[in-house]
């Protein structure tokens, strides 16, 4: 083909840009041997398409890319991927592609139909200056000067397009610059390669840089209304500056070149601090995006002594600035002290202009077009936070806008990020009274309620899970036996099969029955919560492979809370349940919380009652669970509650259970000691069953997907064997075994086990101050 005679119609065109389309997909993944051997021919008709100008081929539009325009940015994309996975066979053609795209960017105007193309080229220069074999193309002072004048600079200005998304779609601007959503923008582009250059060339990238930075700074000075000019230079600083980053601390490494504290000093706080609030609202946003990036490296004084001229910008007319001065508040309270890990802003220092700072984060959310901001609401969440007990007094006059405000947002919910952090604002709240004054829940409960049960009875599923974590934090500050009359009334309809069928409502359902379990009297149980529903509800959790744990999980509680005589009789139902769910489907997690769960059995209830209970399923039964279950999987159980309660149940059935002292299943007490032994010295077994592998492809879904857990409505971690340690236990059952049976543990401990096992855990006995007699 002979693109100097390709005619200008519009089709053939049209086709061309098919084709390296076609191009690019062919050679993503692998590089084909017909591209290999005829590059030379496809390369060389793409820098003749690179270098075409066919001014019939134009739009009129600033924002309709004509048809030869799609073709060059995707020619760039194509020969981007050339450079980065196939660099070998393409080294030869860089030098001239480069030459070729240095040209193309510089003659490329400025309107937004030529965007795609500048992002695809600058990333292709991004490419080349990090590989060494190109260095002599940039180790030029002037290519520096030629590359921030003619490129970097112009791609970084702030362009018309940007100032009518800052005024005209703010919630756009916004997730484009400050929530990492800008990486298809020539800022961004621009940015990339000068990162690439301060990286390989830092010192004379500062030099050629800083001279174009003390330029545009110097025109602003003269002139405010040259703020284009500090625009792009606080970017081109930023960019220069940052060479590390992460999105919780912002940036953490900085350029020993650049003076950040200088810079933020003479050219920033300027900005926030200017009376004026309303005027040039982009360099306030600057200004504050600046000391966001730069908040973890800048002297915390100084940070701190930007929260007043922030509190202040919560207040400006431009939805940009006061939403960007909230998102500042936010990240900067969560700020520590280098040495300490301390908050860098304490109660004690947020405390002077608290008060106010509250009122203009509440008052945004009134506001036309931050009704429902995220930043805001996490900013509020965090200043509760921050001010603990200082807040308390004002709660009477802001939890009703704040369940007000749940209740509007309950119609329509549209912003799921706002939605959890009201949510854990008001969940916080509940936490900060209610551990003081547990009677508070009652207050708490009368202006919540009603939201609730809109909530439940209109269905509105994005608020489900969240109700019913709410509903178990406030039914857990309850004091035992007093569950109340509106948490009677909702029972039973948490017991419906509907509701179980969300994924999303399951782990915070079982969350509240168990709350409803612990605070029902022992006297009441079976009257007040329908064991037989409860243990359907777990029949259902337990058959399936995604939310088995958590039918394990309220059957533990239930056990622990559930008076024996009530129970037992449906324990040889409940196992056998568990075995046929083993037989059908046996997955590591499953296994893992049954050893847990048998060996909880035998704490609460004996170890003789339960080898018993398990052996009248089917004669020997217990004697195959350890052979074939607990003795290869028992170093599968994770976490050490779990370990805790599985070496417990292990060495009380070791001890107290005549079976395997004295019975058909003596020679698994070895094993079993072993086991124990293994437990606490030995990592865990990461090792799992092929159905684990099989379980992605489950139509059961997991119930996280739709379901975010509340971190103030969270409940902690419970030991129902507190107080107790599992070495001592077991050093002190093994001695009082031995003096009730003399001689009898050197006997159990001949039987199946190698001389080698015997003396480590004879070694280990003795560890403990027990002598084997």
């Amino acid at each position: 083909m002979n693109l100097c005679e390709v005619s200008k119609d519009p089709k053939v065109f049209n086709v061309i840009l098919v084709l390296t389309k076609i191009f690019y997909s062919l050679n993503y993944q692998d590089l084909p041997e017909f591209f290999e051997d005829n590059m030379q021919i496809w390369i060389s008709n793409f820098q003749k398409l690179l270098e075409l100008e066919i001014k019939e081929l134009e739009t009129q539009s600033d924002d309709e890319t004509g048809i030869l325009h799609q073709i060059q940015s995707q020619i760039c994309e194509n020969i981007s991927l050339y450079a980065q996975k196939y660099e070998e066979e393409f080294s030869s053609y860089m030098r001239s592609l480069v030459t070729i795209i240095w040209k193309l960017l510089i003659k490329t105007g400025s309107q937004p139909k030529y965007d795609t193309l500048v992002i695809n080229a600058l990333q292709f220069l991004s490419t080349t200056v990090i590989k060494p074999q190109y260095r002599d193309l940039f180790d030029d002072p002037s290519v520096f000067s030629a590359i921030c004048e003619k490129v970097a600079i112009p791609n970084m200005q702030f362009k018309a397009s940007d100032e009518e998304l800052f005024e005209d779609n703010p919630e756009e601007y916004i997730r484009r610059d400050i929530e990492g959503s800008d990486v298809d923008t020539r800022r961004r582009a621009a940015c990339d390669l000068v990162k690439a250059l301060s990286k390989e060339f830092e010192q004379v990238t500062m030099s050629s840089f800083g001279l174009y930075v003390k330029s545009m700074l110097e025109q602003y000075a003269a002139n405010e209304q040259n703020w284009r000019s500090k625009d792009a230079a606080m970017f081109l600083v930023t960019t220069l500056a940052s060479r590390g980053s992460t999105q919780r601390h912002g940036t953490t490494k900085i350029s020993e070149l650049v003076n950040i504290e200088e810079f933020t000093t003479l050219h920033v706080l300027p900005e926030l601090t200017k009376p004026n609030i309303n005027g040039m609202p982009v360099m306030k946003a600057d200004a504050i995006k600046y000391i966001v990036t730069f908040r973890s490296v800048l002297p915390p004084h100084l940070i701190v002594s930007t929260l007043p001229a922030l509190t202040k910008l919560l207040e400006a007319e431009s939805v940009v600035v006061r939403i960007y001065a909230a998102a500042a508040i936010d990240k900067i309270l969560l700020l520590k002290q280098p040495d300490t890990k301390t908050p860098v802003i304490d109660a004690a220092t947020l405390s002077p202009f608290a008060e106010q700072l509250i009122k203009s984060l509440f008052g945004i959310l009134t506001k036309s077009g931050s009704e429902e901001n995220s930043h805001t609401m996490k900013a509020i969440m965090r200043t509760f936070f921050t001010l603990k007990q200082q807040i308390i007094p004002l709660l009477a006059e802001l939890l009703p806008v704040l369940t007000d405000k749940l209740t509007i947002v309950a119609r329509n919910p549209s912003q799921p990020e706002f939605n959890h952090f009201l949510f854990e604002t008001i969940s916080f709240c509940v936490k900060l009274v209610c551990t003081v004054t547990p009677e508070g829940v009652g207050s708490f409960e009368g202006v919540l309620f009603p939201i609730f049960q809109i909530i439940l009875q209109q269905d509105i599923l994005e608020f489900m899970p969240y109700t019913f974590q709410l509903l178990a934090q406030l039914l857990e500050f309850h004091s035992p036996g007093n569950v109340g009359d509106t948490y009677t009334i909702l029972y039973p309809f948490l017991l419906t099969p509907v509701l179980w069928e969300k994924t999303s409502n399951i782990h915070p359902l079982v969350r509240l029955l168990r709350s409803y379990v612990r605070k029902t009297s022992p006297e009441n149980f079976e009257k007040s919560l329908n064991i037989n529903g409860l243990l359907g509800v777990f029949q259902k959790l337990i058959a399936s492979k995604s939310q088995d744990q958590e039918g394990f999980r309220l059957l533990k509680t239930i056990i622990e809370h559930c008076p024996v005589e009530v129970l037992q009789s449906q324990m040889k139902n409940i196992f056998v349940l568990l075995f046929q769910r083993l037989t059908s489907s046996k997955t590591t997690k499953f296994i893992r919380e049954l050893i847990v769960f048998i060996f909880f059995c035998v704490i609460k209830y004996g170890a003789s009652f339960m080898v018993e209970l398990i052996d009248s399923i089917q004669n020997g039964m217990f004697g195959m669970l350890l052979e074939k279950i607990m003795l290869p999987d028992v170093q599968k159980v994770t976490g050490n509650i779990n370990k805790k309660i599985t070496a417990v149940g292990i060495i009380k059935v070791l001890t107290d259970t005549q079976k395997l002292i004295d019975g058909p299943y003596a020679q698994f007490w070895a094993l079993l000691l072993q086991s124990v032994v293994c437990l606490f010295e030995l990592p865990e077994d990461e090792t799992v069953y092929l159905e684990d592998r099989l379980l992605q492809d489950d139509n059961d879904n997991s119930y996280e997907a739709g379901y975010s857990q509340l971190a103030f409505a969270s409940e902690t971690e419970y030991d129902p064997l507190e107080g107790v340690e599992a070495k001592m236990f077991l050093g002190q059952s093994l001695t009082k075994l031995m003096n009730q049976l003399p001689g009898r543990v050197s006997i159990l401990m001949s039987q199946g086990i190698t001389e080698e096992r015997r003396a480590q855990i004879q070694n280990y006995l003795i560890s403990l101050n027990v002598q084997i007699m």
